[in-house]
């Protein structure tokens, strides 16, 4: 089992840059394939951005491509998701998601394969 922790969230104005962290505790962090999910007031919960086990390989939504960059640190049990450019539509609660079970590549975008996440963190984009 995993718990995860997110920080970094807060108030940024439009083209500004914010660094999300999810640190990880409990064993074998390797064996969790990591993503972060946001959630805008009166929406659903979307796919953000997801990396794989061992950091090699980034999955991003289209909405985050080349402004977005996820990395994880296995030594420190961490994952950052570093946002740049931002908009006001970015605004949402940004939350970490871990999930242990077989990879499949159709899965990554969807909520329901991932079997923990954190408490969230609000970030705020103003115009």
């Amino acid at each position: 089992q995993v718990q995860l922790v997110e920080s970094g969230g807060g108030l940024v104005q439009a083209g500004g840059s914010l660094r999300l962290s999810c640190a990880a505790s409990g064993t074998l962090f390797t064996s969790y394939f990591m993503g972060w999910f946001r959630q805008a007031p009166g929406k659903e919960r979307e796919f953000v951005i997801a990396i794989s086990r061992s950091g090699s390989t980034p999955y991003y939504a289209d909405s985050v491509k080349g402004r977005f960059t996820i990395s994880r640190d296995n030594a420190k049990n961490m994952v950052y998701l570093q946002m740049n450019s931002l908009k006001p539509e970015d605004t949402a609660v940004y939350y970490c998601a871990a999930v242990n079970r077989p990879f499949a590549r159709s899965l990554v975008p969807t909520s329901d394969w991932y079997n923990y996440w954190g408490q969230g963190t609000q970030v705020t984009v103003s115009s």
